[in-house]
């Protein structure tokens, strides 16, 4: 039996972004679009290129119901559905990998998705995205942060299909601000769901709010089902970056700590304590735990991971304390491996600046 695909998704007002991700997405058999009250053209566009389209305004958003009306307009024939955000795009060849690696019993398909880049245009955060799944097996839930959910008790597998490259470029400027009041409904619902109360705890974070973002980060810590170690670390940086900002540095730095004991395989604790001591001016505690970091080689793709761990600036760091306690040739030697991700002025001075200090 022929296997279908259908890539569907939700949008208003994503014009700038309409073209690319419709070439990207192409490849499919179906490409269905919900537009949720688009005024800049978004819904015109994509009525030119042929899409399956159809606009309804929600008085009350909420992503889940959304994406759920947008699966609606899936054709009853697909096998495989895609949803794919309008500021996403895949790598051409994407559609041919799925089809081919398609099984009888696939339930869901994990793909590569790098959802930020560095300004040089490298990869940023990169972790494995699983948006691809059966028709008619699965539905979204939860106001913001949505997931899908199976429907029935079907014992549907996964498949990694990491050769499926996804890129999310988004638009900077658009706001965010209805997360914060959709992610307290979201716990409001599901007062005893981990993930949400993460996810709430840290928006409290970025809003400045810090009392609540401790509040609710400790509440996600204590709950039974918290049970994975990365973001329970995660949920301890965002604690310590909270304290940090109320000027609290010995709680800080309890909680950098304790970062690091929930998940001390990963870089991103040992970053968050070692740029804290630098800034304390504590150079040689610094030194010692951004030299225990580096000795961490495997990097795992998660959505909470700093991709600042693996660039240059470590050892920058790492230079500059050496510099400070006079050890000026592992300065250099830092400086150097600094250096080797790329060029740059700064650096080069600081170099030629170490090497006449070693004459």
């Amino acid at each position: 039996m022929e296997k279908k695909i259908c890539v569907y998704a939700i949008c208003k007002n994503e014009l700038q972004f309409v073209q690319r991700w419709y070439d990207s997405v192409k490849e499919a058999d179906y490409v269905c679009v919900l537009d949720t009250g688009s005024t800049d053209g978004t819904y015109e566009a994509f009525q030119k290129l042929g899409v399956i389209i159809k606009q309804k305004k929600y008085k009350n958003f909420r992503f889940d119901t959304a994406r759920n009306d947008s699966m609606k307009l899936i054709p009853d024939d697909t096998t495989i559905c895609v949803c794919v955000d309008i500021d996403e795009y895949f790598e051409p060849g994407w559609s041919a990998i799925l089809k081919q690696n398609w099984q009888e019993d696939t339930g869901r398909v994990r793909y590569r998705y790098t959802w930020s880049f560095n300004p040089d245009g490298s990869e940023g955060v990169v972790f494995m995205a699983d948006k691809i799944h059966r028709n008619k097996a699965y539905q979204w839930k939860y106001p913001v942060h949505e997931i899908l959910s199976p429907i029935d008790n079907t014992p549907y597998t996964y498949v990694d299909l990491p050769t499926i490259q996804l890129n999310h470029k988004a638009d900077p400027t658009k706001s965010r601000a209805n997360y914060l009041p959709l992610l307290e409904i979201s716990v409001q619902e599901n007062p005893y769901d981990d993930r949400n109360a993460h996810y709430l705890g840290r928006e409290y974070f970025f809003h400045g709010r810090y009392d609540e973002a401790i509040k609710t980060l400790q509440y996600h810590l204590s709950l039974p089902t918290a049970t994975w170690k990365d973001e329970r670390a995660s949920s301890y940086r965002y604690i310590a970056k909270s304290y940090q900002a109320k000027h609290d540095l010995d709680h800080c730095e309890e909680y950098l700590i304790l970062s690091i004991l929930e998940a001390n395989q990963v870089r991103d604790g040992y970053y968050d304590l070692a740029v804290f001591y630098y800034e304390q001016q504590e150079y040689c505690k610094s030194a010692f735990v951004f030299e225990e970091m580096l000795k961490i080689k495997d990097r795992y793709l998660y959505y909470m991971s700093y991709p600042v761990c693996w660039g240059p600036l470590p050892y920058d760091y790492l230079a500059m304390c050496y510099y400070e306690l006079h050890d000026i040739e592992k300065a250099k030697e830092n400086t150097l491996q600094a250096l080797s991700f790329g060029p740059s002025e700064r650096l080069m001075k600081n170099y030629e600046y170490l090497c006449q200090l070693l004459k």
